[in-house]
């Protein structure tokens, strides 16, 4: 869930954009009038964006910016003839704005942000030397204790998940079990 937080000193300001934002169908998450505020609602959300001023009472954007998380991104609004140091994850928006700018600038971060979060959840492709290992798993699985191939599937996903390691890895220990059983039946016999 990603979230948009207004920051700015003066409340009036604050309530301005808002209702700029909410005009547009975009929802604001929360309001604040001080960095400590911006941090503490940054936490709750997965990815956000901060849209604020240069200076807080207790705060610079800086500092904010340095606490934030990796997932979010902030949006500067400051005058033409101030320094702002320019950062990949920190826009400006020079005073005084179109509203229709503002509102493009955070719909273009959230799509970004979505974009992100969306591939981060994508697992990745295995090479084909880790099926292979997963496969002979399943087939001692299969052989030794008469299971089906989904069944052996699921045997080696839920040890995975039940010993935090990945599946490739557990399949290994499994070949390695077996094979060493298979070992030492033969020496027995």
């Amino acid at each position: 869930m990603g979230g948009i937080i207004v920051a700015l000193p003066k409340a009036e300001d604050a309530k301005n954009i808002c209702e700029i934002l909410r005009k547009r169908g975009i929802e604001v998450s929360a309001v604040c009038n001080t960095g400590n505020g911006i941090l503490q609602q940054v936490n709750r959300f997965d990815y956000s964006i901060v849209i604020c001023s240069k200076r807080f009472p207790d705060m610079h954007y800086m500092e904010i910016y340095g606490y934030l998380p990796k997932n979010s991104k902030m949006i500067l609004l400051t005058s033409p003839n101030a320094t702002v140091i320019n950062r990949p994850e920190i826009r400006t928006l020079l005073l005084p704005f179109r509203p229709i700018d503002l509102v493009n600038m955070v719909n273009e971060l959230l799509c970004v942000m979505r974009k992100n979060i969306k591939l981060r959840q994508v697992p990745k492709k295995r090479s084909d030397d880790e099926k292979r290992i997963i496969d002979n798993a399943k087939y001692l699985l299969m052989q030794k204790k008469n299971m089906t191939e989904q069944e052996a599937f699921r045997y080696i996903q839920k040890c995975s998940m039940d010993s935090g390691t990945n599946m490739v890895e557990m399949a290994q220990m499994i070949i390695s079990v077996n094979y060493g059983s298979v070992l030492l039946d033969g020496v027995q016999q």
